[in-house]
């Protein structure tokens, strides 16, 4: 296998070349990497060059999104300082920013996520972040720090992720594409993008499945995703979005230190009297389906609308150690955000009012495990959460060097649970978090063309989401509270060298009190509680070099660059019981995280993106006496494109994990039984082809 594949290298870099006509352009938009200068980035609704945004936001291109790997959004994500993508097992992501992993055993929690004006974030609070791959969007853009005042209940940040809708020169064009690798990789992808004057339509269906490197890990997902745009009128666009995943991955839950290192493999064991992963065929079924169209109106010359309604339902099937859940969730949302712009010289005004709205319906049903088949009803449960907020936001360009950005919401949450079988006169039982209100203030300043300022004061709310307030195991959580706090930043962005190199650093202060932190039971079953307050001060700094731009030299591009986290968090004041935690470092945050790349093309469109990773010791539980080992990831992803005739060929082939670490991209922060690691693949490889007709 190895020789083969050191032949498909040879044979795709030193191949006879004469039989394809190259075209000097990029055919894959290779070139695309971030220009701070020349990215405009639509977050709080600015639609403003990334430079001047008074915020930290991270703008991930599809360039990006495909510089490593196959499908997966993880390595571009994680180049993002103080933004943390992990993956426990094949398609078990969580992600985090700014340490926000501190509440999620799986998926994504207090970060609000929304697709173009959808939110993706139900009204419970969670996220499937697995429903997409880097098939499925064209580029995102992340929003380090509360952005609750235009996005609703978060603590951690926004994410917006951004459909395809760009009118191409051709009307018609089919993507095709295959790749596989090893544990059983397999990847196949394909699409047709329709564009004219009018109407844009883009249909994409990706599907990948794997072995996985570790027992009871294994992967098998289908999307089918579809988007369009239509211009009505002068005036008048019309969006759609539509979606379907059935998705199923493979749990093969935590192993002790003993088992990471002698058996890294292994799937949780069989413990006293509850049996292993394998025989309880622990794993995630998920099928969900998901609805939305957005009206954007111009209704008069200053004043313009966007309105979207969306539907998506879920069916979730969690076979585990303990029990086997099944859920059917229906979500409804609507959102209406309503602009005025004013421009007179260099004075130039936007003001934004609106409110977003997000109903779910859940029935919920918890029964036994029986080696993977489900068995005597534990409990079924019915609950209904509403959550809504009101908006209202104002942008000013003021003197053609000041941007003031200032925003409030007010946000209201309600729970309602009844508990089906068995009957119980303590039921239903309701919830309501207190409304809360939510503003923020940026404030951004030229002190040369090419570089600007920062500085924003910002308070996040975010209250415990379905799984948090009734995880798995069934039992209620009354008492769990929101948690919520202030966050300060400052920092200075921009260009020089005449844009050949961009740069950001900031430093951020965030204190956030009734922290919601993960613990388990002596069962393994997940439940949460509000731990005091964190103190999470972090340095993050992100530079990008063009050292060589010239179109007619042997190697035509080479980028460097560089993303540091510096997150030294703690717990302020944090105890359980008789026990203090304060002063700890906050469970789940690397203090570290370096990450250096190199991205090259030569004239004849081959290309090799090198990425190195560092990162530093995890603490692994709150009392901080387990923590993971530093880690160095190497990864490398060369290829060549091609052209013949009407025909555009993307040949690629690349390695993961390349120094054969030994390390686990996914812990299980305060797991019984000190089961806290789930290791990760040691070195393993990938090749594919795309195609463009």
């Amino acid at each position: 296998m190895r020789i083969k594949f050191l032949q498909l290298l040879v044979i795709m870099f030193f191949g006879n070349s004469v039989l394809f006509a190259q075209k000097a352009d990029s055919l894959f938009a290779l070139n695309d990497s971030v220009i701070l200068q020349s990215v405009t980035v639509t977050a709080f609704s600015a639609k403003l060059p990334l430079k001047d945004v008074p915020a930290s936001i991270a703008f991930i291109s599809k360039k990006d999104l495909t510089a490593q790997g196959v499908v997966s959004l993880l390595p571009a994500v994680n180049t993002v300082p103080g933004v943390r993508m992990e993956e426990r097992s094949p398609g078990s992501f969580r992600l985090s920013v700014r340490g926000s992993l501190l509440r999620s055993p799986f998926g994504v929690r207090n970060i609000k996520v929304y697709w173009d004006e959808l939110p993706l974030t139900d009204a419970t609070g969670n996220t499937y972040i697995n429903l997409v791959d880097a098939n499925s969007i064209q580029s995102m853009e992340i929003i380090k720090g509360p952005a609750s005042s235009f996005y609703g209940a978060n603590t951690g940040g926004a994410i917006i992720l951004h459909s395809n809708t760009e009118v191409l020169a051709k009307k018609n064009q089919l993507q095709f594409g295959l790749a596989g690798g090893s544990f059983g990789l397999f990847s196949g992808q394909a699409g047709w993008h329709y564009s004219s004057t009018k109407f844009v339509s883009d249909l994409q269906q990706s599907y990948v499945r794997s072995d996985g490197y570790r027992q009871q890990s294994a992967l098998d997902r289908n999307i089918i995703r579809w988007n369009g745009k239509w211009m009505a009128s002068k005036n008048t666009s019309i969006s759609f979005l539509a979606l379907y995943t059935r998705l199923h991955y493979e749990t093969p839950g935590g192993i002790t230190q003993a088992q990471y290192d002698t058996a890294p493999r292994l799937a949780r064991l069989a413990a006293g009297s509850f049996p292993g992963a394998i025989t309880q065929k622990t794993a995630v079924y998920n099928e969900t389906g998901l609805a939305a169209i957005t009206l954007q109106t111009k209704l008069t010359g200053h004043i313009t609308n966007s309105t979207t309604v969306g539907l998506n339902k879920t069916d979730f099937q969690n076979p585990f150690i303990t029990n086997f859940e099944k859920r059917k969730e229906w979500n409804y949302s609507a959102r209406t955000n309503f602009a005025y712009t004013y421009k007179h010289n260099s004075f130039k005004l936007e003001a934004n009012a609106g409110a977003d709205f997000q109903y779910n319906d859940s029935y919920i049903r918890v029964y036994g495990n029986k080696a993977g088949v489900p068995d005597t009803t534990q409990y079924k449960d019915k609950v209904h959460v509403t959550q809504y907020f009101l908006f209202a936001q104002v942008n000013m360009n003021i003197a053609e060097k000041w941007f003031l950005q200032a925003g409030i919401s007010n946000n209201d949450y309600r729970f309602w649970y009844n508990r089906v079988t068995p009957v119980n006169t303590d039921y239903p039982k309701i919830k309501n978090a207190d409304p809360a209100i939510s503003p923020r203030l940026g404030i951004s300043y030229a002190v040369l063309k090419s570089t600007n300022i920062f500085a924003n004061i910002s308070k996040g709310f975010s209250p415990p989401s379905l799984a948090e307030v009734r995880p798995s195991s069934g039992v209620v959580n009354e008492t769990l509270q929101a948690e919520y706090g202030w966050n300060y930043e400052v920092g200075i962005k921009g260009t020089l060298l005449q844009n050949s190199f961009s740069y950001s650093a900031s430093f951020n202060y965030f204190n956030l009190k009734s922290a919601i932190v993960r613990r388990n039971d002596a069962n393994g079953a997940d439940y949460f509680v509000n731990a005091g307050s964190t103190i999470q001060k972090g340095l993050e700094i992100w530079w990008n070099a063009r050292i060589i731009e010239q179109k007619n030299s042997l190697v035509r591009s080479l980028h460097l660059w560089n993303s540091l986290a510096y997150q030294p968090y703690y717990f302020d004041s944090y105890t359980i019981g008789t026990t203090d935690y304060s002063g700890n470092k906050i469970t789940g945050v690397p203090r570290t995280v370096n990450i250096t790349g190199v991205d090259i093309i030569t004239r004849h469109l081959y290309y090799a993106n090198i990425m190195f990773n560092y990162s530093s010791a995890i603490q692994l539980n709150d009392a901080n006496t387990v923590a993971s080992a530093p880690y160095h990831l190497l990864q490398i992803k060369i290829g060549k494109q091609l052209q013949l005739k009407n025909t555009r060929l993307d040949i690629f082939a690349g390695a993961d994990n390349l120094l054969n670490e030994k390390y686990s991209l996914g812990n299980d922060i305060n797991a019984a039984g000190n089961r806290y690691f789930n290791a990760a693949s040691t070195r393993n490889y990938y090749a594919g082809v795309k195609i463009i007709l």
